[in-house]
């Protein structure tokens, strides 16, 4: 193999590592099967328990979260692990302002915003997620 090559080889090396935890842009998560919550938002997540929502959720952290959050929710460093958020209903409130609404500090985006991006179902599906892994 000559010296191109290896640094061909090496490339797309890296480049599977770089999009192993999901693409940087908000991806739009399929919610089939999970019954709709209507249009207002609402303040506690509707789908506690709901194995189909886990399911879905898994599916929409791993495209949306992991990259920063980490794999199954355990933070490399990156940004907070969320297995410590309040798995009450002021968890619930805190994780829906700051899914829609993103995280800037001194104008830098730490987080984008997903609201028009996912569906409020997809949201409190990555919730639900995200509430199966929570450590005290």
């Amino acid at each position: 193999m000559n010296n191109i090559q290896k640094l061909g080889l090496a490339v797309l090396s890296t480049a599977v590592f770089a999009f192993g935890h999901g693409s940087v842009t908000p991806q739009a998560v399929d919610t089939n099967g999970l019954a709709p919550v209507g249009a207002a938002w609402l303040d506690k997540n509707p789908y506690v328990g709901n194995e189909k929502a886990k399911e879905i959720g898994e599916h929409g952290y791993s495209e949306n979260c992991a990259r920063c959050h980490g794999l199954g929710v355990v933070s490399g460093g990156i940004a907070p692990d969320l297995r410590y958020l309040d798995p009450g209903v002021d968890g619930d409130q805190w994780f829906m302002e700051r899914i829609r609404t993103g995280a800037v500090r001194n104008g830098n985006v730490y987080m984008p915003p997903f609201e028009g991006v996912l569906t409020q179902e997809a949201m409190w599906a990555i919730r639900t997620y995200i509430l199966s892994m929570h450590q005290e």
